[in-house]
């Protein structure tokens, strides 16, 4: 449990519409594989097999992480919301499996606050690596 809890508002903005997420703010809290914009792009996790395996596999992977609740869940899709340790700062996290291209695209950004020095692309790094293995 946080020592203090600065969770914001649930943005409306979360989901894939037409196969795409929401771009990002232009704050530099926020990462996305569909964001043209240089300094928000991460690239789309891979991975090999069926979709329904990698999206398994990808939610074992959350559950397994601290601090991570699985929100909403659909055959292509993961929302997820990760809280800080100390100040309970929310990340609102999404999955969306591209199975026509075999990638899993992702946006995570911070609710509140200008940075979130790195902690949400380090996060799917971690996720990526774990995917992998």
């Amino acid at each position: 449990m946080p020592l203090f809890s600065f969770s914001g508002t649930r943005p409306t903005n979360l989901g894939v519409k037409d196969g795409k997420f929401a771009p990002c703010p232009s704050t530099p809290n926020c990462v996305c594989s569909q964001d043209p914009d240089e300094a928000h792009q991460i690239a789309p996790l891979t991975y090999s097999g069926k979709p329904e395996a990698a999206i398994a596999k990808l939610k074992d992977i959350i559950q397994s992480l601290e601090r991570a609740q699985i929100i909403t869940e659909t055959n292509d899709y993961l929302y997820a919301e990760f809280t800080s340790r100390l100040m309970g700062f929310v990340d609102d996290v999404e999955f969306y499996v591209d199975s026509a291209a075999q990638v899993i695209h992702v946006r995570a950004a911070a609710r509140l606050g200008q940075s979130d020095l790195g902690v949400n692309r380090k996060r799917l790094e971690t996720i990526r690596a774990q995917l992998n293995q």
